[in-house]
């Protein structure tokens, strides 16, 4: 099969088919789609530069093909049919064009079937707070979140409003209003999308990133002001997120800022997601850590090194540790020691548990 003759169309419907997570297109090597977390190449002749502009051009508006031009790349999000949507990046890679899709489910996964404890749910109901969900890039941060609005959408009658980048899961307005802004096409920034948003009404704020000091002060006065707040950050577990979020202040704020966290977190959700050993496709660890009286005197005092312990102790409350969690994924023979040991936050830890019970594999 010639490359030119490659159609956008036919590669998107395959990667749907296919079950596949992103599709790559490179200039030098065919197309890739990764599935199940490792990329595999499809059987057609590698791209030429003249390929993938022209691939990238049919999905592509003048105005960020623009942007490419100009500033080396530019993100969006689109719609395939009714089937799928996708968030793409196109970027330059040595003076060529390469398109990167990641496919959006269409499907919004039910918080029980995301894997995270029922407590989960009762924090959707709460009047005001801030709720972090963590983790590197592609470990599902935004798939929990959209779960997360959905029950809200679904059983509250408020006013949600998204600030993101791009829009990846639609919401049709259910019992709550859903309004959805796109940076860049709705709204220039996240800080001044949040600064709009508390003059509209809302219930319900979610934030796509954190990304500076700005929209961090903007998220922790709207969550004190009387809303509920999510947002996320790539950190790993619960005491890395406060650090980060309080190191982001000058020094001279940071007490403040900790007295402000200790008050208004409600919940700081970190997960990864890990290829699975026991099926095809992968799972989410999580840590979890939902705030109480001694986490909020923790958080106040500077003490976040002391989370872990007090998380490991939550167990009614619907705590858990990342590599607690990981671990009874190992146990259940659902990801492997590799990931086990690289992943976890105190390798040593597990190594050492393990031999208790007897062996490592």
């Amino acid at each position: 099969m010639d490359a030119s003759h490659v159609e956008m169309n036919d590669l998107l419907q395959l990667t749907v088919d296919e079950g596949s997570s992103d599709l790559h297109l490179t200039v030098g090597v065919p197309p890739m789609l990764r599935i199940n977390g490792g990329l595999q190449p499809l059987d057609c002749p590698k791209l030429t530069p003249e390929d993938t502009e022209r691939l990238m051009k049919s999905i592509t508006s003048p105005d960020h093909q623009q942007k490419v031009r100009e500033g080396g790349g530019t993100d969006f999000g689109f719609s395939f049919g009714e089937s799928a949507r996708f968030r793409v990046s196109v970027l330059k890679t040595k003076g060529n064009v390469g398109v990167v899709l990641r496919q959006i489910p269409t499907e919004l996964m039910s918080l029980e079937k995301i894997g995270l404890p029922p407590q989960i749910r009762e924090l959707l109901f709460k009047p005001r707070g801030l709720v972090l969900v963590t983790g590197p890039t592609g470990s599902g941060k935004t798939t929990t979140l959209a779960s997360m609005i959905n029950v809200i959408n679904q059983e509250r009658d408020c006013h949600i409003i998204t600030i993101e980048d791009p829009i990846e899961y639609y919401h049709q307005h259910n019992k709550s209003i859903v309004t959805q802004r796109e940076l860049g096409v709705d709204v220039p920034s996240f800080k001044e999308a949040l600064r709009r948003a508390l003059r509209q009404d809302p219930d319900v704020i979610l934030v796509g990133e954190m990304r500076d000091l700005e929209t961090m002060e903007a998220a922790i006065t709207a969550a004190e002001t009387g809303h509920l707040v999510f947002a996320t950050l790539h950190t790993t577990g619960a005491a890395n997120t406060v650090d980060r979020i309080v190191d982001a202040f000058p020094t001279d704020q940071q007490e403040q800022v900790r007295t402000q966290l200790a008050a208004g977190i409600v919940a700081v959700i970190s997960q990864l997601l890990l290829v699975r050993q026991d099926q095809p496709g992968r799972v989410a660890a999580f840590e979890i850590m939902i705030s109480t009286p001694s986490i909020r005197s923790l958080i106040r005092e500077n003490k976040t090194f002391r989370l872990a312990s007090d998380i490991q102790t939550g167990a009614k409350y619907g705590m858990i540790t990342l590599d607690a969690h990981m671990l009874a994924l190992y146990r259940a023979g659902q990801i492997g020691y590799e990931d086990l040991i690289t992943k976890a936050q105190d390798p040593e830890m597990i190594i050492q548990k393990l031999r208790e019970e007897g062996g490592k594999r």
